[in-house]
C-alpha cells in the first residue's frame, strides 16, 4: 500500500477554504435549477463520518469517500475487520442513471417487466447512437430520425410513462450532456455506456455498467459493486505546448495496458490536477474505460467551479464548496492507494496510440519510424475529430486556431476532415464564436451532434477493403469498429495533433518539428495552438427543442409504443433457470468453441448496422461472436458441429451452430482466452448467448463490466485457476460441474471445478475460480438478477 505524504495533503489540492472564488470572466448568463442534481451532502458527509467510525478513523481515498457515504447499509458492508478494496461486495444507492439510445432500448425493457410505475432515482435517455454520418449534421440527423423513429417513439413514450428525461435526436452526445447538466462533485452515478467515467472530470464517480445494473438503482434494489482497488496518480509539472490531457492518458494507457485498470479506481491527485480545465479532466476520466478502469475521478478544483458557474449550476458549486471545507472532496492525508504511479507532466510530448488497440502508444517523435518499420503507407485517409472524448468547447477553440494558422497561410486539408460536436450547446457556442466557420473554411464537415463514426455511424464510401490509416481523437480503435473495414487502422491522438496532420495527408508528419510547402514553395510550421476552456461570453444553449423537461412527473396513463409485427423492437420473455436433473449442478454442457485472443463486446456483439436492433433479442443474436476467431483453425465466425443431423454441414456460422444448439435443447458452455468481453458496456454481448443457451463461460480472465453483465443475465462465468487448461478443452467437449452447489449452499471454502469429458472419451477435472457473491449466486439460481428482483416484489 502507498501512502499520501505529508507535503501532498498540504497542498492547495485539499480544497475547501483554500479555494477561490470563480473567475468573472466566466460568469453565467443564466442559472438552472439544480434541486434535483444537487447530491444530499449533508447525508453523504454524515454516512461518511459515520464509516470513518467503523473503519477506526483511518485515512480514506477520495473514491472511498464517495463510495462509502453511499452504501445502504455501512454495517453490513464494512464491519468484520476483514480487507474491503479488491475483497468485499458493496451494495450501494446511485443518485442518477443515463441512458443512451441503443442500450436504453433493453434496460427499458428489463425495466417494464418490473412493474413499477416510475423510476426511483432521476433517470435521463439521449438519442446519440443511432444517428449515421453520410454528408453533414443537417441532414444526417432528419434521415437518422426518419429510419429510426420506431425506437425513438418508443424511448420517448416510455420516458413519458415513467418521468425519465428525453434528450430528443440532436441533442449531443451522452457524456457532454451529462457533464453539463447532471454531474456534481461527490456523487455517484451509473450510465449505461462504458464511457460514463467521462462525468469523473467534476470529482465524482461515474460508473458504466449493463442495461440490467440500471435497472437496479432504477428499481430502488441496491446496486452491488465489488469494492475496487484505488490506484493513485500522482500529476506533478504543467502540460505546455502541443501536449494535452489527451497526451497523459494515452501515455498512461501504454503503461497500464487494457487490462491493468480492471477492478479498480484510479484516483488523480498533485499539483498537477489544478492545472487542468473540468473538460480536460473528462477527456482522462474518459479512456480510463480503456484501461479496464471501474472508473477515475479527481480532487474537487477551481475550474470545477468555474465549468458548474459557466453551465449554470452555480447552486451546485456553492454546495460542493461547502462539502470541501468539510474534506469530502479530496483524499484524507495519509490515504493508503494500492499503487502509485508517478507522471510528471512536464516530460509528457504527444502521443498517438494503435492501431487496433488503445493501449499501443507511440510518443509523436518516434512515430514516424514506427510506421515505417511496420512497413505501412506513409498515407492518411482522413481525420476525425470529436466524440465523447474530445468534443467540448476547449478542444474546438483549440483545432480553430490551427485552422486560422493555416487558412492564413492559404491551406486546405488534404484528407476529408471530419468534427463532431459533442452539444447542441458547444455545437451553438461554437457557430455563435466563428469555430464553425472557421473549421468549415480549410475543408472540414461538421457532422451532428451524436458518436457517429466512433461507433461504426459513419457511411464511408472510399477505402472499401483497402488497408488505410485513419487519425483520430475517439477512444477505442478495434478491428472494423468505425467504418465495418477491418483493414482501417485508427490511430487515436489528440484533437490538435488530428488536425496539424490532416493538412499533411502524412502519417510522418509532426507537426512540432516538421514544416509543410506552402504554394509559394516556402515552408510552413504550425506554432503551438491554445484552446479557451470556457467562452467568455458564456454558453449559448442552441435550440432548446431537443431538450426534455426537468424532472417530469410520469404520466402512467400513456401507452409504450411497440408495434406487434416489430423488427426493431422485442418484449423480452423471462429466462429460465439452468438447473435441472443434476440439482444445484449444471447440466452437462456442450462446448461450443473456442475462442482465441482479443475478443471484446464488439466481437462479441457487433455495432454499427447492428444497432438498429438493439430492442430486438432475436433479431441481434443474428451477430452473435461473428467477428470472433476460432482456436480451433483460426477462422472467423466459424464453429464445427460435431452433433449435426443429416443433412447440416460440419461447420457453419457462430450464430448459426449456436441456433442448431437451443433447436435440441442443449445448453452449452464458451471457453475464452483474456480480458474476455473488453470494451463496451453493450449487456447484449451477455444477453445474446444467454439466448442461445449459454449456461457458464469458462475464462482465461474477464473484463470487469462484461463479467457483471454475464451475472445479471444468468451465466455462470468461472476463471481457469491455471490459465495453460484454456487449451485442454475444444469444441464438442462436454463439461460438468462439480461443487457448484456447495458453494450456492454456502458451505465454507467451496471451490468449483469441472469435469471434462473429451470427444476421444479421455475425462479429467479442472480447478477454477469465481467472483460470485452470494446475492449474485442468487440471480443465477432464479435465472437471471431481473427474475429474483420481480420475485422480491411480487
Amino acid at each position: 500500500m502507498k501512502m499520501l505524504s505529508t507535503t501532498l495533503r498540504n497542498s492547495a489540492l485539499a480544497a475547501g477554504p483554500t479555494l477561490r472564488r470563480s473567475l468573472a470572466t466566466h460568469a453565467p448568463f443564466y442559472e438552472k435549477d439544480c434541486s434535483s442534481i444537487t447530491p444530499p451532502y449533508a447525508q453523504l458527509i454524515e454516512k461518511w463520518k459515520y464509516v470513518r467510525e467503523l473503519l477506526n478513523n483511518r485515512p480514506l481515498t477520495l473514491a472511498e469517500k464517495i463510495l462509502y457515504s453511499h452504501l445502504n447499509d455501512p454495517e453490513k458492508s464494512l464491519s468484520g475487520g476483514g480487507k474491503i478494496r479488491g475483497e468485499s461486495y458493496l451494495q450501494l444507492t446511485p443518485q442518477r442513471v443515463a441512458m443512451q439510445d441503443a442500450s436504453a432500448q433493453m434496460a427499458l425493457l428489463q425495466f417494464m417487466s418490473a412493474g413499477l410505475s416510475r423510476c426511483a432515482v432521476p433517470t435521463s435517455i439521449h438519442c446519440d447512437h443511432l444517428i449515421q454520418a453520410i454528408d453533414g449534421a443537417e441532414s444526417d440527423l432528419k434521415r437518422s430520425i426518419a429510419s429510426n423513429k420506431e425506437v425513438f417513439d418508443f424511448l420517448e413514450s416510455a420516458a413519458r410513462k415513467y418521468g425519465i428525461e428525453f434528450w430528443k435526436p440532436g441533442s449531443g452526445i451522452i457524456h457532454q450532456i451529462v457533464l453539463e447538466n447532471y454531474a456534481a462533485p461527490g456523487m455517484l452515478m451509473l450510465g449505461t455506456d462504458s464511457h460514463t467515467p467521462n462525468a469523473g472530470g467534476l470529482g465524482l464517480l461515474a460508473i458504466g455498467v449493463g442495461g440490467a445494473d440500471a435497472v437496479d438503482a432504477m428499481t430502488g434494489t441496491p446496486w452491488e459493486l465489488k469494492a475496487p482497488q484505488v490506484v493513485g496518480i500522482h500529476l506533478t509539472g504543467k502540460l505546455s505546448g502541443w501536449v494535452t490531457p489527451k497526451d497523459l492518458i494515452l501515455h498512461l494507457a501504454g503503461k497500464l495496458t487494457v487490462r491493468g485498470g480492471t477492478g479498480r479506481i484510479l484516483e488523480y491527485f498533485g499539483p498537477g490536477v489544478a492545472n487542468q480545465s473540468c473538460t480536460g479532466l473528462a477527456t482522462v476520466a474518459n479512456m480510463g474505460a480503456e484501461v479496464g478502469a471501474t472508473t477515475s475521478t479527481f480532487p474537487y478544483t477551481e475550474n470545477m467551479r468555474a465549468y458548474l458557474n459557466a453551465t449554470g449550476r452555480a447552486p451546485v458549486a456553492r454546495a460542493a464548496d461547502k462539502a470541501a471545507s468539510m474534506g469530502f472532496l479530496n483524499a484524507d492525508g495519509g490515504a493508503e492507494y494500492d499503487e502509485v504511479i508517478e507522471i510528471n507532466l512536464s516530460e509528457l510530448e504527444p502521443t498517438i496510440n494503435g492501431p487496433f488497440t488503445p493501449d499501443l502508444a507511440t510518443p509523436l517523435s518516434k512515430f514516424g519510424s514506427f510506421v515505417k518499420e511496420q512497413g505501412w503507407k506513409d498515407e492518411l485517409s482522413a481525420g476525425l475529430i470529436g466524440s465523447c472524448t474530445n468534443s467540448s468547447y476547449e478542444d474546438m477553440t483549440r483545432v480553430a486556431e490551427l485552422a486560422k494558422q493555416a487558412k492564413a497561410a492559404g491551406l486546405v486539408t488534404k484528407v476529408p476532415f471530419l468534427c463532431t460536436p459533442g452539444s447542441e450547446q458547444i455545437r451553438a457556442t461554437m457557430e455563435r464564436d466563428g469555430v464553425t466557420n472557421t473549421l468549415e473554411d480549410v475543408g472540414a464537415v461538421v457532422l451532428a451532434n451524436a458518436c457517429g463514426p466512433c461507433i461504426g455511424q459513419w457511411k464511408r464510401d472510399d477505402m472499401k477493403g483497402e488497408e488505410n490509416a485513419i487519425l483520430t481523437s475517439f477512444n477505442r480503435n478495434f478491428k472494423s469498429r468505425n467504418d465495418g473495414n477491418r483493414l482501417t487502422m485508427n490511430f487515436l491522438a489528440s484533437p490538435t495533433i488530428v488536425t496539424a496532420m490532416a493538412f499533411s495527408g502524412s502519417l510522418s508528419f509532426n507537426p512540432i518539428t516538421d514544416t509543410l510547402t506552402l504554394p509559394s514553395g516556402k515552408p510552413f510550421r504550425f506554432t503551438p495552438p491554445a484552446g479557451r476552456d470556457l467562452p467568455t461570453e458564456g454558453f449559448t444553449q442552441g435550440n432548446t427543442d431537443y431538450y426534455p423537461s426537468p424532472v417530469p412527473e410520469p404520466q402512467p396513463e400513456t401507452e409504450v409504443i411497440i408495434r406487434a409485427d416489430s423488427q426493431r423492437l422485442e418484449l423480452l420473455e423471462p429466462f429460465q433457470s439452468h438447473f435441472g436433473d443434476r440439482g444445484l449442478e449444471l447440466p452437462p454442457l456442450k462446448v461450443l468453441m473456442r475462442v482465441r485472443g482479443k475478443c471484446t463486446t464488439d466481437h462479441i456483439s457487433a455495432a454499427g448496422p447492428w444497432l438498429k436492433y438493439k430492442g430486438h433479442l432475436t433479431n441481434i443474436s443474428e451477430n452473435l461472436l461473428i467477428t470472433a476467431v476460432n482456436d480451433e483453425g483460426g477462422d472467423v465466425n466459424v464453429a464445427f458441429d460435431h452433433d449435426r443431423a443429416a443433412g447440416e454441414t460440419e461447420t457453419d456460422t457462430i450464430p448459426a451452430v449456436a441456433k442448431r444448439f437451443k433447436a435440441r435443447n442443449q445448453p452449452w458452455t464458451l471457453v475464452v482466452d483474456d480480458n474476455y468481453g473488453e470494451g463496451s458496456a453493450r449487456e447484449h454481448a451477455a444477453l445474446q448467448p444467454r439466448f442461445y443457451g449459454c449456461a457458464m463461460i469458462i475464462a482465461r480472465s474477464f473484463a470487469r463490466i462484461h463479467e457483471t453483465n454475464l451475472k445479471k443475465q444468468g451465466v455462470l462465468p468461472l476463471w481457469f485457476a491455471d490459465k495453460a487448461d484454456y487449451s485442454r478443452i475444444g469444441s464438442g467437449d462436454v463439461v460438468e460441474t462439480i461443487g457448484l452447489a456447495d458453494l450456492i449452499e454456502g458451505r465454507q471454502n467451496a471451490a468449483v471445478k469441472l469435469k471434462v469429458t473429451k470427444r476421444t472419451g479421455e475425462v479429467f477435472e479442472i480447478l477454477t475460480k469465481h467472483t460470485m457473491s452470494e446475492d449474485q449466486l442468487k440471480w443465477f439460481c432464479a435465472g437471471s438478477a431481473l427474475n429474483f428482483i420481480r420475485s422480491r416484489m411480487s
